[in-house]
């Protein structure tokens, strides 16, 4: 039988790993000293990591690239313009679609390799709005984050309380056509985030954080013919959770939550009546401010001061590494996927995920299936890391999706 404090000190590592920097924003000074920083290391860290996760199995099959994919029901996390096309089946002309409500519920054990109780829960759904010249979609989702149950102690090791740590946001999001083969998206977010469960960190009362954000999109597609086959052009853009810093005791700085910017392309081949392949790549970066290198005495020798607003950071995201020009290029991370349809029905996808060392060092394969038939869909994901002995090594994603609108078509396209 495991020691009861063993587990609890396991489960507090994974929070760490999952949370790093969330609490204590002034112990970055401490750490990215020009002593300490010899490797080059240099993360960035937020608060409320858990949006960055990619909630869908789909997407999780695909190398976590989705910001240009063909839409489905979990839109709303990689791109909300693109609900603005889920009406339509792709590279299917004259056969009709009536995908107009739609919703899924996606299930991922975290970190399981760590510690056996953390989940993250997502749920979301759509509705294509009738009426009027443009089509427009209405959309929404919850998200829910827990990191299971943690024992508080003070400096001596008594227990002072349990708690069960957790986050959740809930999105809105509305999309439209802009043209034939432009649409725009926008998302809002509330965030609320409590790890602590109001005991006291470091002598100072702690509280759940709260922000709120916005998400801003683009979509384009284009169906046209080469090589004799039907394929669909596709690009995409997104910038996500816009919105207010975060703290989490009364004395604590407000850190950034992860404004991020993503951006993507993909290929869908019609390879014949039964067999449809799409292609895609997706590059991501954190629009927050880069950590500087400080002097023993807390001065900052190369780099920029964090400590700025919300706009000045996402600027200065693009200039701020103190390792110049190269270490700016390795913020940028990758995502490669591929995804293969049978018949509508079946499909098989795969993917790999790169991320620079001195950046977090999240390198990973991708593996996932798909089932469809009528209005029901079944998405499996699981995730093989380059490294052994990863945090992420054995990490599953399941994902449930309904089509409602599929009851009265005939054939029902490709997510």
């Amino acid at each position: 039988m495991r020691n009861k404090s063993n587990t609890s000190l396991e489960k507090a590592a994974a929070a760490c790993i999952v949370l790093s920097g969330l609490l204590v924003s002034g112990s970055a000074k401490a750490q990215l000293t020009v002593d300490t920083l010899t490797g080059g290391i240099n993360t960035i860290t937020t608060a409320v990591p858990f949006l960055m996760i990619g909630p869908d199995a789909r997407a999780g099959g695909m190398g976590d690239a989705g910001v240009a994919s063909t839409p489905d029901p979990n839109s709303g996390h990689w791109n909300a313009a693109k609900f603005a096309f889920i009406k339509d089946t792709p590279l299917e002309k004259g056969k009709g679609s009536s995908r107009d409500v739609g919703f899924s519920m996606s299930y991922i054990p975290w970190l399981r390799s760590l510690v056996p109780d953390i989940n993250l829960a997502y749920i979301s759904g759509y509705k294509v709005l009738k009426g009027g010249r443009v089509t427009q979609t209405v959309a929404g989702s919850l998200r829910y984050f827990s990191l299971g149950d943690i024992t508080f102690t003070d400096i001596v090791g008594n227990v002072t309380g349990n708690f069960n740590p957790n986050e959740f946001a809930v999105d809105f999001s509305y999309a439209r056509m802009l043209s034939e083969n432009w649409s725009g998206g926008l998302s809002l977010r509330y965030i609320y985030s409590n790890l602590t469960g109001g005991f006291v960190v470091d002598g100072n009362p702690s509280h759940a954080g709260r922000s709120v954000a916005a998400d801003v999109s683009g979509y384009y597609r284009k169906e046209t013919e080469m090589f004799n086959r039907d394929v669909m052009f596709a690009y995409g853009i997104a910038i996500t959770n816009v919105g207010a810093k975060i703290s989490y005791t009364q004395n604590a700085d407000r850190d950034f939550i992860p404004i991020n910017g993503r951006m993507g392309t993909s290929l869908l081949i019609k390879m014949d009546d039964f067999n449809k392949v799409m292609f895609l790549v997706d590059v991501n970066k954190l629009l927050v401010p880069t950590p500087p290198i400080y002097n023993s005495d807390g001065t900052i020798k190369k780099g920029y001061d964090p400590d700025r607003s919300i706009a000045s950071g996402i600027m200065a995201s693009f200039y701020d590494a103190p390792g110049g020009f190269s270490e700016e290029l390795k913020e940028y991370n990758f995502s490669l996927g591929s995804e293969y349809w049978y018949d509508n029905q079946f499909a098989i996808r795969a993917g790999y995920f790169h991320e620079d060392a001195t950046k977090g060092n999240r390198k990973y394969f991708t593996i996932g299936a798909g089932l469809k038939y009528h209005v029901f869909g079944l998405d499996f994901a699981y995730l093989i890391p380059t490294q052994q002995k990863h945090p992420l090594e054995n990490t599953l994603r399941f994902t449930l999706v309904f089509d409602f609108g599929g009851l009265g078509a005939e054939n029902s396209g490709t997510e």
